[in-house]
């Protein structure tokens, strides 16, 4: 219907019965990804038994079907008799509107389509994980993020959206731990859906956040020969150019790397200047903010060094030369093209780079473990577009776009 753009349609969704629960709010979790330390875990399990976190991290995938059946057989969770679109709003403790967006399952397309970009590789080991426990569940569990820019063209998806979320009473709204307000709405009517059909099929996407829940999908497409419901994704779609969003970095945790053996590596013949730099996160990444070319702050044992000016020989040796400059330039290149793959390769079996979106989170897990913590910068939104526009994706867990939605809101029985 919608070949040459996005395709979004309806669905019937599960959603929390909220009398069934402590409440909403300690129902949802962040993202899978985002949950990287063992206490938010925990505190997420023991907030509400029956919070969404057991399902999208639990200790097997057929733990994770076996529950999701028990919260449907006793009513936890409700199926939804007709199929609709959601708004969705996030708002700041404050008052100020973060991001709306449209829920809804998403036509998955090939990259060659042009129609959803992504802009990160992929991890296949997070693929295989993930693709497990959606075979398990048989449910999206949590929305893709993706962003598209609106043009005021009628019918305009990003208006639409704005006036349902002015104008109409709310289906449910709930106060997370940090002060966010999630609200919302529900769209049944088909001639709305139908509106916002057209309005969208106007625009391409780029994966904000989601590249392994994508590639994931893409895989349980093809198992299931793209029948319906394989066929679609559940996603977030926000139109940024009325809502746009922040793009932060992901920093990554060497753990068979202590400090001293990083630094004395990379700067062997050369090959990077290393700087010491003050014993505090704050200013460290400042300067890491000021540093020209690539660069990065490594970490580990309490103090903070910047790594910058590689010999450009070295970069000429080990960064693929059939990518455009400004992928060569990227600090995430680097790190992994150069230094990973170079100077500090993981010893046999490859110990497993770990991926914190807080600067902190990382340091912590570095001291912990005595390794190093690699700090970067985010990349701007029109770096990463412009590279995904051209069909090139920039290095696994390169961005962290926010806000990002809840998890446990709704979900998608396949």
């Amino acid at each position: 219907m919608h070949a040459d753009g996005l395709d979004l349609a309806p669905f019937c969704a599960l959603r929390y019965a909220p009398e069934r629960v402590g409440s909403l709010a300690a129902v949802t979790s962040p993202p899978y990804d985002v949950v990287v330390r063992p206490e938010e875990q925990r505190a997420l399990e023991t907030a509400d038994p029956h919070n969404v976190v057991r399902l999208i991290l639990p200790r097997s995938p057929g733990e994770a079907a076996a529950t999701l059946a028990r919260w449907r057989a006793a009513g936890v969770l409700t199926h939804d008799e007709t199929p609709a679109l959601y708004v969705y709003e996030q708002r700041a403790p404050g008052g100020r509107v973060l991001q709306r967006g449209l829920l809804g399952a998403l036509r998955l397309t090939a990259p060659e389509e042009g129609v959803v970009l992504p802009h990160e590789d992929v991890l296949p080991e997070v693929v295989a994980e993930r693709a497990a426990l959606t075979r398990a569940t048989a449910a999206n569990l949590e929305p893709l993020l993706l962003s598209y820019r609106g043009d005021g063209t009628d019918p305009d998806p990003g208006a639409l959206t704005d006036q349902v979320a002015e104008r109409r009473p709310a289906l449910l709204a709930l106060t997370g731990r940090d002060g966010t307000a999630h609200r919302l709405w529900r769209l049944a009517d088909p001639a709305e859906q139908a509106t916002l059909a057209r309005g969208l099929a106007r625009h391409r996407a780029l994966i904000a956040d989601g590249h392994h829940r994508w590639a994931t999908s893409l895989r349980l497409r093809a198992e299931h020969g793209a029948e319906p419901p394989w066929d679609r994704a559940l996603v977030l779609l926000v139109d940024t150019a009325r809502h746009p969003l922040r793009v932060q970095a992901i920093h990554r945790v060497l753990p068979w790397l202590p400090l001293p053996e990083a630094l004395e590596r990379a700067c062997r013949g050369g090959a990077f200047r290393a700087r010491r730099l003050p014993a505090d996160p704050t200013e460290a990444l400042g300067a890491l903010d000021a540093a020209e070319g690539p660069a990065l702050v490594l970490a580990g044992d309490g103090s903070f060094h910047l790594l910058d000016r590689p010999d450009p020989a070295l970069l000429a040796r080990t960064v693929r030369a059939d990518r455009p400059p400004a992928w060569r330039a990227l600090d995430a290149t680097v790190l992994h093209q150069t230094l990973l793959a170079a100077l500090w390769p993981a010893p046999e079996p490859p110990a497993r780079v770990a991926y914190l979106h807080d600067a902190g989170d990382a340091l912590a897990q570095a001291e912990r473990l005595g390794g190093t913590a690699a700090l970067l910068r985010a990349v701007p939104e029109r770096t990463v577009r412009a590279l995904a526009e051209r069909g090139v994706t920039m290095p696994q867990k390169s961005t962290s776009f926010t806000p990002k939605p809840a998890t446990g809101l709704l979900l998608r029985p396949l």
